[in-house]
């Protein structure tokens, strides 16, 4: 059955999550992306709006995520017929919150519902993956956690090197989001060439306590391993302002710890309860307005569900 419209929504993702560089993310309960697509009888997908953007994103088919995400779609599905697309931002580009790859899941996601779902979720990876390649490179850290929901270990971009992990049940998260951006090409840049076997036994370490500290639901473990990154933070601290000083605030709230978002500038802070990340997001847009920045926070639990259909007609 081909329907006339549908839309679909995508969540906010928190790559690395640490000390996880390029291989763990999470899907974040709250602000995301919202993608409409119209059937057309033109083959392709073209974009016909973009709310919330300040004009920064391109009109262009082949240069939006979202067109070449559905474009992907529709030519994995066979079909005949285009799509025009209407984008809401929910998501800052250049934020650490996995912008790009909430706008290409929405739009692969919407144009399968569009079609009457004829593929699995699992199978709009690789449409996901089209349009999160044109801004972010072809990897999966945001792109599986937002279509999957919950917190994902990626080994690979294709979906049989894609693990969902469990869900810790006492897991709060507090992100606050200066404004400033950090494109992800600067924040890669910033990066070493190489790192010392002591960095890299090190390193594994934390990705292993880290492991545990999941499947164990010990929150406190968990903080702990995240900000054992002794790699990638280090190399990218000077892009995000104040960010030593944010951490200290942050834990001065409750806060059990506090790492980078992705390539940032957004930080995550985690804690035991919702009114904890409540407190401790507060508290960290007051320090960032105390030091002339303004910023937007958000505070709720890890999204299980991931991205959704949530209207068709």
């Amino acid at each position: 059955m081909v329907n006339s419209r549908a839309e679909a929504y995508a969540p906010a993702t928190v790559a690395n999550i640490g000390a996880g560089f390029d291989i763990l993310g999470l899907a974040v309960d709250g602000a995301g992306d919202v993608i409409t697509v119209e059937l057309r009888d033109e083959p392709g997908a073209v974009i016909l709006s973009i709310a919330n953007d300040e004009g920064k994103l391109p009109r262009a088919a082949d240069k939006n995520v979202a067109s070449i995400a559905a474009a992907a779609c529709l030519k994995q599905i066979g079909a005949r017929q285009g799509v025009g697309i209407h984008l809401k931002k929910g998501l800052p580009s250049a934020s650490g919150l996995g912008s790009s790859a909430a706008s290409a899941v929405a739009a692969a996601v919407a144009v399968n519902a569009l079609f009457g779902e004829p593929l699995r979720r699992e199978e709009l990876l690789p449409a996901s993956l089209e349009g999160e390649a044109a801004v972010s490179g072809y990897h999966a850290d945001n792109v599986a956690p937002c279509l999957l929901g919950g917190i994902t270990l990626t080994n690979g971009t294709s979906i049989e090197r894609i693990r969902r992990l469990p869900v810790p049940q006492s897991v709060f998260l507090a992100l606050v989001t200066p404004d400033v951006a950090v494109p992800t090409s600067e924040a890669r840049a910033a990066l070493p060439a190489q790192v010392s076997l002591k960095q890299m036994v090190q390193q594994t370490g934390a990705v292993a306590e880290l492991m545990d500290a999941i499947y164990r639901d010990d929150v406190v473990a968990l903080a702990a391993a995240m900000e054992r990154d002794g790699v990638v933070e280090p190399a990218r601290a000077h892009l995000m302002p104040y960010l030593h000083e944010v951490r200290f605030a942050a834990k001065r709230a409750g806060a059990l710890g506090l790492v980078i978002s992705g390539a940032g500038p957004t930080l995550c802070a985690v804690c035991a309860d919702e009114a904890t990340a409540a407190r401790v997001a507060n508290t960290m847009q007051e320090f960032y307005a105390a030091a002339g920045l303004h910023s937007l926070i958000r505070h709720g639990k890890i999204r299980t569900q991931g991205a959704a259909v949530t209207a068709v007609s």
